[in-house]
């Protein structure tokens, strides 16, 4: 049986894995690159994005849906924990979220990192079309915020309580609520939440056991994570205890380059390190990213 106890990420270390965005490449390259992974010691977590359709390349190329992908990589691994970064909350009935997400916790064995976030904003154009695309409502920043807060609440009673309850919110409304199956991890499942806006770090604040945002503009990700601290030290809770990830993309023609960057987070107290692989993904990249960025930063 796994250790459903363990922290998502032992304290004092860094800990790297990768995302493969599902866009814009085949069913067989994600499978042979997360295999591969998943031999690698180093890697010790795999993600997707949740996107309907390209947010960049072919507008008419391929996407895949994250959930359903994730639960087939998870039946084709054995050891990363995995997720997806992050789920778009309005996307899907966060009732329905919490039984997918239960689904892949079990699928995996315990292996499960639950992700999630607002969802897209209007911009790029890109990310927006998929709501219209799909018949999805597109609310605006306020009340996605609030209703991501009532998710969080809601997701976690779902996989925790043992009885069926009634939840009457803003933004949600359930009745004779029950999850069953419980996950495997108990109490239940790390929640990571993504996002750099100050609504969603009070979120944050709140609810997450690792908090993820881009990288990019390191100086505003230092002061957003400062912020972060500061919402914590309101509502009583440690700082410590979120866990702070970051997303990093890969150029594999300047690897001098990513290991800077992983430098500069790690010694900005990062230590949940995911590392974008370019797609098309290169034969061998899962052990190139050990060998050419983990190993280096690590040591």
């Amino acid at each position: 049986m796994p250790d459903t106890t363990r922290p998502p990420v032992p304290p004092g270390r860094p800990s790297f894995g990768i995302m493969t965005a599902p866009s814009q490449v085949g069913y067989d390259d994600l499978v042979r690159v997360w295999r591969e992974a998943d031999e690698v010691p180093e890697i010790e977590h795999a993600w997707l994005f949740d996107h309907l359709m390209p947010i960049w390349g072919d507008p008419e190329g391929p996407t895949f849906e994250g959930w359903t992908l994730l639960a087939a990589l998870a039946a084709q691994t054995r050891r990363m924990r995995l997720g997806v970064m992050v789920t778009s909350n309005r996307f899907r009935p966060p009732a329905v979220l919490a039984k997918i997400a239960t689904t892949v916790d079990i699928v995996s064995g315990g292996r499960l990192d639950f992700g999630i976030g607002v969802g897209s904003r209007p911009h790029p154009p890109e990310a927006w079309r998929e709501y219209p695309a799909h018949g999805l409502p597109f609310q605006e920043p306020a009340r996605a915020v609030a209703s991501l807060a009532e998710a969080c609440v809601l997701i976690r009673r779902l996989w925790t309580e043992e009885k069926p309850f009634d939840f009457h919110g803003e933004h949600h409304r359930l009745t004779g609520a029950f999850g069953s199956p419980k996950p495997v991890q108990r109490p239940h499942p790390p929640i990571l939440v993504g996002g750099r806006s100050s609504a969603t770090l009070r979120v944050v604040a709140e609810h997450a056991d690792l908090w993820n945002v881009p990288g990019g503009d390191l100086d505003d990700v230092v002061r957003r994570s400062a912020l972060l601290d500061r919402y914590c030290a309101d509502i009583g809770r440690d700082p410590a205890s979120i866990v702070r990830s970051i997303h990093l993309p890969v150029d594999t023609d300047r690897p001098a380059a990513v290991r800077g960057a992983v430098r500069e987070v790690l010694d900005a107290g990062f230590r949940h390190v995911v590392l974008g692989l370019p797609a098309p993904f290169p034969e061998g990249i899962a052990r190139w990213v050990a060998e050419e960025v983990i190993r280096p930063s690590a040591g």
